[in-house]
């Protein structure tokens, strides 16, 4: 289904788009290293999967799918684990963002599947 707007902005917008997935990205990778020694795998999974995520994102491959992967893995931290709430919920609202907005033009995303210009040339000519 397509889209009634442009996922891969350019100009200002794309630049906002490129802050927010590389904010967005940087802090998920960060926020799963900082886990402390020992913790038991169970713990660690909705980490990784939110990590590998925002991996993605800061490359902006497969932005819309993997906003939404890091938004249901945060909820997941949020709803399982009794720590501060607070940064996994800022980041699922952010993981949320992005798979609405989408990666804009300096991403992955716009390079494979942004819209391209095809030439008809007449024969002949």
């Amino acid at each position: 289904m397509r889209r009634f707007f442009s996922t891969f902005s350019s100009g200002p917008p794309g630049l906002g788009l490129l802050l927010l997935r590389l904010m967005a990205g940087t802090t998920l990778i960060v926020h799963c290293v900082r886990l402390h020694n020992g913790v038991s795998l169970q713990a660690t999974t909705p980490h990784v999967i939110a990590a590998s995520g925002g991996l993605l994102l800061l490359a902006g491959l497969w932005t819309p799918v993997m906003g939404a992967v890091v938004a249901i893995a945060e909820l997941w931290i949020v709803f399982s684990y009794g720590h501060n709430p607070w940064v996994s919920v800022l980041l699922a609202g952010l993981g949320a963002a992005l798979a609405l907005l989408g990666p804009g033009a300096w991403s992955v995303d716009a390079r494979l599947y942004g819209l391209k210009r095809i030439e008809i040339r007449r024969p002949g000519n």
